[in-house]
């Protein structure tokens, strides 16, 4: 099996081919990222880590995936800290940084400034999310986390809680649920549905998805409660954030008589309170884990493929 991509900027570039590669590969990377094993693959390679938005996961767990291989890290964690505070054009910075590395990861409030990247350097260009758009390597490591602790993805009944409209995690989820041929619904309240393109897409593709605002109505069913932060640095309007901020709580409590498997991408506000952390019903922090492995797959896909 060959892995097609060049750059990473949507999981709807991915064919299903290429999901099935990196989550093998992945798996083959897990006693690395352990320290049971150890790797040279990347020695003397660099990655350039361009952060326009604050992050901890996505940027810790890139930098563990490629100095885990033996590679290493330039760039910086927020925008302050670069030429971006004197004027500089992202396209400027982007074109400067590739001269000096082997791959690209970018996280930027704007949607499409990943692909922006990619069809302006000769290396590749991984999105670490752009604004309400896209994060491609949060879904691997989402559809990563089924496979390994449910044993597969197709089949499963998914549910999407939270922040629909401005959540990228999300976004790029459904679209992969979709063509593993897994079951969703879309909790959330009405003023954050899922977007009417995304609703629109799944439907061509033939697939059928249950919308509530009431987490009860699914808890008896799903296989996994997919919980997402209502996200406050979206909204236009922090008057409408506060109505909606707090709008679902998930603790012990209402999971009692649920056999789901609790996940979220972090970070988290008051949405899954801490008593839900050390149940059986709590996975995100094994979630976050797994971005290593499954990182790592992409950097040694990506970086040996381009040598």
């Amino acid at each position: 099996m060959v892995f097609s991509q060049r750059d990473i900027i949507s999981i709807r570039d991915f064919s299903k081919d290429d999901i099935d590669y990196i989550l093998r590969i992945a798996e083959k990377m897990e006693p690395i990222a352990r320290s049971q094993e150890s790797s040279d693959i990347l020695s003397g390679k660099l990655l350039g880590m361009l952060f326009y938005e604050p992050s901890t996961r996505t940027r810790l767990s890139f930098e563990a995936a490629m100095k885990r291989l033996g590679g290493s890290t330039i760039g910086f964690a927020e925008a302050r800290t670069s030429s971006a505070t004197k004027g500089e054009k992202l396209t400027d910075t982007v074109r400067t940084v590739g001269e000096y590395t082997d791959a690209l990861v970018l996280r930027h409030n704007m949607e499409g400034t990943a692909r922006l990247a990619a069809d302006i350097v000769d290396v590749p260009v991984i999105n670490a999310g752009d604004g309400a758009g896209q994060h491609p390597t949060q879904t691997l490591l989402d559809l990563y986390t089924m496979k390994r602790l449910l044993g597969k993805i197709r089949d499963l009944h998914v549910a999407l809680v939270g922040d629909l409209k401005y959540g990228r995690t999300v976004h790029s989820l459904a679209y992969a649920l979709a063509m593993f041929g897994a079951r969703m619904s879309f909790v959330s309240p009405p003023e954050l549905k899922m977007p009417r393109e995304i609703m629109e897409d799944l439907s061509g593709a033939g697939v059928t998805v249950q919308e509530t605002s009431e987490i009860r109505d699914v808890l008896s069913y799903v296989d996994v409660l997919y919980v997402t932060r209502i996200q406050k640095e979206r909204f236009p309007d922090p008057q409408e954030y506060l109505k909606i901020k707090g709008a679902y709580t998930i603790d012990k409590e209402l999971l009692k008589n649920s056999e789901a498997m609790v996940m979220h991408p972090l970070p988290r506000v008051d949405e899954i309170a801490p008593d839900v952390d050390d149940t059986p019903y709590g996975k995100y922090f094994q979630q976050a884990f797994y971005g290593v492995p499954v990182r790592m797959a992409l950097l040694k896909s990506l970086i040996k493929q381009k040598i």
